[in-house]
């Protein structure tokens, strides 16, 4: 418990505690002015300081650039003097005296880099080895163009090649040379030609290419899995993925295009030779950042390569459903607890993405089935197709190979099903096997080339079935509730499309849907979709039944009002459950119906405005509510337009007629906001109604020539007068007194005229002299004020 003292202790306490301040604060100021005194003594005898040495000019490159820069240059100046020697001044010397230059100056440059290491010029040394390189493949040119100029340049090249190889390899091992990071990579990078030009001279073929292709990428991924880090490994990394990518492309194409069982067994051959290099290497590399990769290409290239074999006594539309039966069977491997995590995961990302393949191969035919009907919009009602293909391609031609899809479908469905058991992914998983299960029954009827009848039937309990799985669904599936309910409305819509052809067919699939998505909107979670859906379909069945009875566009009009009056009810009924979402789409869906029945009688002006009256009606209803009482507004809009057509009907021309419905609601809105706020400003509520109505009708008397409208302007400019004066208010004042006197004016026009040719033509002219006397003699009494407020100030100076 904290302890208060009397006030008197602690006034003691807090005077003792300001004294031990005021005395530290003393102190410190002391020490403070006698340190800066004893600096200022000390600075008077400091020297003063030296002047800067200008800086050094700073070299722009470092030393061991430099020389690595005048290494490389030398060392290709040489290889370019061998190369012009060799290829210009051959000719002048005889057949030892070649052998002897040649000879020398390679084993010179071969043995000048072991002294050099010695001496610990590592750099000059690989100059040196490089020029010694250049010097060798010079050396195998110059003996095949003297002495072997009978054998294949593609088998020579093969040759020299895998000699040059053994050579730089063994030069790069031999204890003097063996510091170099020269002689391996370039004989790593060489040894990539031997054995594919070696393939091109002895004609193996497609084949044999392929093959030594991929005995390459082999020997490269060996050489990159046993190599240390560095150079040497970098080169085997790229020489077994370029290469090995290479053959593989190739293998696949000999595959794809084997013309029988012999050629597609050898093409899987080389398939399957490539995919157990990849998983030795993959699982040689378990924990490597390679080996992912390795093993979802194991799994691709096993797929390609038992598929290729048995491609060519299939049909082609089984081609497809082939890969993926061997995809599918890759998630066999995966389940085998004795291989390695990363081949597993290989093996699975493999198998999905033949999967997703085979599932993009059927894509185009859902498209087509999906948006396809939307084509019947330009033939409404010209008869029932001959089958669905028919109701779906209007005519296009079809497609055989695609009559496996909804296998492809329904397979890839049941996987997502039984196969994804992992408790993060199957909530995602199933989803997409109602996607995909969804998909394979609406082409169902397409590729069997079902009656038309047939065809929406299978659409119409698809989307009841959807619709209700989203109704039925938990909360906690909420992405199998979106998924459901989107597929449920995209049925919908295109069943709706394929039902154009036939009367009987849109009028009663229309009637069905709205009655079915009516039947889903209690539901709080799918109404925000289904209420809209329903009015949707409503809408289109209302101007179909209206066609079907041979109403004219504009009586149609009446029926789609009825679905404006039933969103307004829904609204409200949807506001009084505070479920907003579903009040905002019922509205916007029932506007957007109120300005499709605006549109149909835009040709009829009488049935336009009664479609403006009934649509006001709507509007003002809407607007009791508490939280829409802006709708007024708009409800006075409509109310207002409706007028104005009618008397255009009539052919009422007097602009009072069309202005006085709008200026009395305005003036009444006016008053209520003045009354609820006396601080809002008479021009807010009250010019718009009195402007509305003053400059029209004033417009219309300066070009009347009756007086009737002009005294009757003018009385009601006069009432408005004396209003603004009698309370007050600057806007009618304002605005009643100046269409009095523009009124005034007006009538007053024949009299002035007649004034002014009574008068004589030197009367204006003495007006304007006179006018410019008096300003005259105002300037003038200004400057001698001025001048006599400078002559006071002078006096007073």
């Amino acid at each position: 418990m904290t302890h208060v003292p009397p006030p008197a202790e602690e006034l003691r306490l807090i005077d003792a505690e300001l004294w031990q301040l005021h005395a530290r604060s003393t102190q410190l100021l002391t020490r403070r002015a006698w340190l800066v005194a004893r600096l200022s003594a000390t600075a008077q005898h400091w020297p003063p300081p030296a002047p800067a040495a200008p800086a050094a000019p700073r070299p722009e490159a470092a030393a061991p650039r430099v020389q690595n820069l005048l290494l490389l240059l030398g060392g290709l100046l040489l290889t370019i003097a061998a190369i012009a020697f060799t290829l210009v001044s051959w000719g002048h010397l005889g057949i030892s005296g070649r052998a002897l230059v040649l000879g020398a100056i390679t084993v010179a440059a071969l043995a000048a880099p072991v002294p050099l290491v010695g001496r610990g010029l590592r750099s000059t040394a690989e100059a040196v080895a490089g020029l010694a390189f250049a010097l060798t493949v010079l050396d195998a040119y110059a003996l095949h163009a003297v002495a072997l100029t009978g054998v294949d340049g593609t088998a020579y090249a093969a040759g020299a090649s895998a000699v040059l190889v053994a050579g730089w390899t063994g030069y790069g091992l031999l204890p003097g040379p063996a510091g170099l990071r020269l002689p391996l990579p370039v004989a790593l990078t060489t040894a990539q030609l031997p054995l594919l030009l070696g393939a091109v001279a002895s004609g193996s073929g497609r084949y044999g290419i392929t093959a030594a292709l991929l005995v390459t990428a082999a020997c490269d991924t060996v050489v990159a899995l046993r190599a240390p880090a560095g150079p040497v490994r970098i080169i085997a990394t790229v020489g077994a993925y370029g290469t090995g990518a290479w053959g593989v492309l190739a293998a696949a194409w000999l595959s794809w295009t084997a013309g029988g069982p012999g050629s597609a067994a050898r093409a899987a051959a080389l398939l399957l030779f490539a995919a157990g290099v990849a998983l030795a290497a993959a699982l040689r590399e378990r924990a490597g950042k390679h080996a992912l990769g390795l093993c979802v290409a194991v799994g691709l290239l096993v797929v390609t390569a038992l598929v290729g074999i048995v491609r060519p006594v299939l049909p082609h539309t089984w081609t497809v459903p082939a890969h993926l039966a061997a995809g599918i069977a890759l998630l066999g491997a995966v389940r085998a607890d004795r291989l390695p995590e990363p081949v597993r995961r290989g093996l699975a990302l493999a198998s999905a993405a033949v999967q997703a393949l085979a599932v993009l191969w059927a894509l185009p035919l859902l498209l087509l089935t999906v948006l396809g009907p939307a084509g019947a919009a330009g033939r409404v009602w010209s008869g029932a197709p001959a089958g669905a293909r028919e109701a779906v391609s209007a005519g296009a031609p079809w497609l055989p190979q695609l009559q496996t899809a909804p296998l492809v479908l329904a397979a890839v469905a049941g996987v997502l099903v039984l196969g994804v058991r992992d408790t993060a992914w199957r909530p995602r998983a199933l989803p997409g096997a109602l996607l995909l299960g969804w998909a394979a029954l609406m082409v169902v009827p397409v590729v069997l080339d079902l009656p038309y009848p047939a065809a929406l039937v299978v659409e119409g309990l698809a989307a009841a079935v959807l619709l209700t799985v989203a109704t039925r669904s938990v909360a906690a599936e909420r992405a199998r509730t979106v998924t459901a309910s989107v597929l449920a409305l995209v049925t919908s819509v295109s069943l709706a499309f394929l039902a154009l052809p036939t009367r009987s067919a849109t009028l009663g699939v229309l009637a069905a849907l709205t009655a079915l998505f009516a039947a889903g909107s209690p539901g709080r979670r799918l109404a925000p979709v289904t209420a809209p859906a329903a009015l949707g379909f409503g809408t289109a069945l209302a101007c179909a039944a209206g066609a079907a009875a041979g109403w004219a566009p504009q009586h149609a009009a009446l029926l789609v009002l009825a679905v404006p009056a039933v969103a307004a009810l829904l609204a409200a009924r949807a506001a009084r459950a505070a479920d907003a979402r579903t009040a905002v789409a019922v509205e916007v869906t029932g506007a957007a119906a109120g300005l499709l029945a605006v549109g149909l009688t835009i040709t009829d002006p009488a049935m336009l405005s009664l479609v403006l009256s009934l649509s006001a009606v709507i509007v003002a209803a809407t607007a009791l509510r508490a939280d829409r009482r802006p709708a007024a507004y708009a409800a006075t809009a409509l109310f207002v337009l409706a007028a104005w057509v009618r008397l255009a009907v009539w052919d009422v021309t007097a602009p009072e007629a069309y202005t006085v419905p709008v200026s009395v609601p305005a003036l009444v809105i006016g008053f209520l906001r003045r009354r609820r706020d006396p601080r809002l400003s008479s021009w807010a509520a009250y010019g718009p109604g009195l402007t509305a109505t003053l400059v029209p009708s004033l417009a219309a008397a300066w070009t009347d020539a009756h007086a009737t409208r002009p005294w009757l302007v003018g009385a009601a400019a006069l009432l408005v007068t004396l209003l603004g004066a009698r309370y007050r208010l600057r806007a009618p004042l304002l605005l009643g007194g100046g269409v009095l006197v523009l009124d005034a004016l007006h009538e007053s026009a024949p009299y002035l005229v007649q004034v002014a040719d009574a008068l004589p033509r030197w009367v204006p002219f003495a007006c304007a002299g006179l006018l410019l006397l008096a300003v005259g003699a105002t300037y003038e009494r200004r400057i001698r004020d001025v001048r006599r407020v400078r002559e006071m100030l002078g006096r007073t100076h």
